[in-house]
């Protein structure tokens, strides 16, 4: 089990992408690259009555996501240098000393997490900020969100605090590779593995 745990309330979060820029900006990341991304997932319909009215059943929220730290990380398994591997801190790593950038990793992981850095030719991905959790501050991520959308903590903290993690739509099934993150639902999510919305920014997020 990992050490620490991230937590998201879709409840509190505007879509703002607050969290998102805070990470580029902090580890200067390029265009192509990115450690944290929000997605927007929409569904519904509007229809007009016998009066001419029109009503409508539209929802829509978001889920911010980052590398989940997972306890059962396939990014490692497929990994054939071990460059992407768990730190002594429990997060999934990228090891660039070992990394030829061959991109089996993102192929691997179901939240399509890692990134190619065309510059670097190698491999980057979200190592939780481990330089700023080593020094007792969070993820900055975590300290960006203006709606406190975000937490982070030791994973025994963040369970008790919060209970277990819900399958949230559009998130791939978490029996995959055991994701750590606890995400907790608002009024209008809907189950993970359902068809009823769709993702309206894929071009971002994948």
């Amino acid at each position: 089990m990992a050490d620490y745990t991230f937590y998201f309330d879709a409840s509190r979060c505007t879509g703002c992408k607050t969290c998102e820029l805070a990470c580029k900006d902090y580890h200067d990341l390029s265009p192509e690259v990115a450690f944290r991304k929000v997605y927007e997932y929409e569904g519904g319909e509007f229809s007009q009555d016998a009066n001419g009215c029109w009503t409508h059943n539209v929802w829509g929220y978001y889920t911010s996501v980052n590398c989940n730290h997972c306890d059962n990380p396939v990014c490692t398994q497929v990994c054939p240098t071990g460059a992407m591997h768990k730190d002594d801190m429990g997060f999934v790593s990228v090891d660039h000393d070992r990394c030829v950038g061959c991109k089996y990793c993102s192929m691997a992981c179901p939240y399509n997490v890692p990134s190619f850095d065309q510059e670097l030719g190698q491999m980057r991905k979200c190592d939780a900020c481990a330089n700023r959790v080593a020094n007792g501050e969070n993820p900055i991520c975590v300290d960006a969100c203006p709606l406190y959308a975000l937490d982070f903590g030791p994973t025994s903290e963040m369970k008790a605090k919060y209970g277990d993690s819900e399958w949230l739509a559009p998130m791939p099934d978490p029996s995959l590779t055991n994701p750590t993150t606890i995400f907790k639902a608002c009024p209008v999510s809907k189950n993970g593995g359902t068809d009823e919305g769709e993702l309206v920014n894929p071009k971002e997020v994948m």
